[in-house]
């Protein structure tokens, strides 16, 4: 029998009979009809068509602005959704990543009632020397207006004493445009018998915004300004915090850093906390990238990100978070070898040369050359 031959070929090539004629084997006949059936089964099988894309994009538009702060520097929007069907759901925590009319995208979070399915909520605070995603939202979007989503996300989850968690209380610190988060947190544990209390840091209580709801909750909740109070420390910040405590905090990063001190060592007092800033860079080294389109070179400091190297050379790619988690800012590696600092890259992704600008960097001794 010649090599390279297969299996079908061996059975259709049955030794002759001594006249020259094939050998008639019934057993040998039905293996051809089996194995060709199954042949043509296959084929047919590997010609079925991809399923089509399912575009999983939800177009919300905003039924209501109002502004929530008294220096007018936060508007909250109420979105629902195009065709009145009914959102998807959330918890305490849950954030929205929004796409603009620019194509901007932003995370900002959802600071509603996680019951209602007809609606979310969310509210912004104007940074005027942002990204231009809050600036669009105070002065571009008004009533009517359309954005679009993927739904809700949480990198922010609620954990209750009693429900899931080890702890015995919660103490949730919020500063500024940080109640968004919190709020829903504390309406979810409010109605449980859990034990709980709050502290709601700014600069001035004209500064603070949702101060009305926040009020609701009565001495459960300390209202602390800058301007009457000073800045607090994060011993003031945390209170009466005993072992047991989960401590849940969302504000800017020198706030979140002082924290985290405060409670180094403490292993019977959990933390959670978001941030709405990008974390500082540790253990940073200076190196350069090329701009594969332009093949302008971009030094990068060693406590600067990439994201914001590139966006001070005036090159802008796509960014949301800020903070590796949300996974806007993928952008190829051409050349060069990166330091991934994210947990969300798969390993095929980081093989393939995929790296997140916002928080990972080049490895050390590298030079990157981008895909932008």
């Amino acid at each position: 029998m010649r090599p390279g031959l297969g299996f079908l070929d061996r059975i259709r090539q049955a030794p002759p009979s001594a006249s020259g004629r094939s050998s008639h084997d019934v057993l040998l006949g039905m293996a051809d009809i089996a194995v060709t059936g199954l042949w043509a089964l296959s084929g047919a099988i590997r010609r079925v068509a991809a399923p089509a894309h399912h575009d999983s994009s939800i177009t919300l538009t905003v039924l209501a602005r109002t502004v929530v702060a008294h220096d007018q520097d936060v508007v909250m929007l109420t979105f629902a959704a195009v065709d009145g069907a009914p959102l998807p759901p959330w918890r305490p925590g849950a954030h929205l990543d929004i796409h603009l009319p620019s194509g901007r995208v932003r995370q900002y979070s959802l600071c509603g009632d996680p019951a209602r399915r007809d609606s979310y909520r969310i509210a912004v605070r104007r940074i005027p020397d942002g990204g231009g995603g809050s600036a669009e939202i105070h002065d571009v979007l008004g009533v009517g207006s359309q954005v679009t989503t993927h739904g809700p996300r949480n990198a922010f989850p609620l954990t209750v004493p009693g429900y899931g968690s080890p702890s015995l209380r919660l103490r949730f610190v919020a500063a500024g445009i940080g109640i968004t988060p919190i709020l829903p947190m504390m309406r979810h544990v409010d109605g449980l018998g859990v034990e709980w209390s709050m502290l709601y840091a700014g600069r001035s209580r004209d500064s603070l915004p949702l101060l009305d709801e926040v009020a609701q909750f009565g001495d459960r909740v300390e209202i602390r300004t800058d301007d009457v109070h000073g800045v607090p420390t994060a011993a003031q910040l945390l209170g009466d915090c005993p072992d047991g405590t989960a401590v849940y905090a969302c504000g800017p990063a020198p706030m979140l850093t002082a924290i985290r001190a405060q409670l180094a060592g403490r292993d019977h007092v959990e933390l959670h906390f978001e941030r709405f800033a990008a974390p500082p860079v540790v253990d940073g080294e200076e190196f350069s990238v090329c701009v594969a389109s332009t093949g302008t070179t971009v030094q990068v400091g060693a406590k600067e990100t990439l994201l914001s190297a590139l966006q001070r050379a005036d090159v802008w790619p796509p960014y949301s978070c800020r903070q590796g988690f949300c996974g806007t800012c993928r952008t190829r590696v051409l050349d060069g070898r990166a330091e991934h600092r994210d947990t969300l890259l798969t390993e095929p992704e980081r093989a393939d040369g995929m790296m997140l600008v916002c928080i990972s960097r080049a490895a050390l001794g590298q030079r990157l050359t981008l895909d932008l």
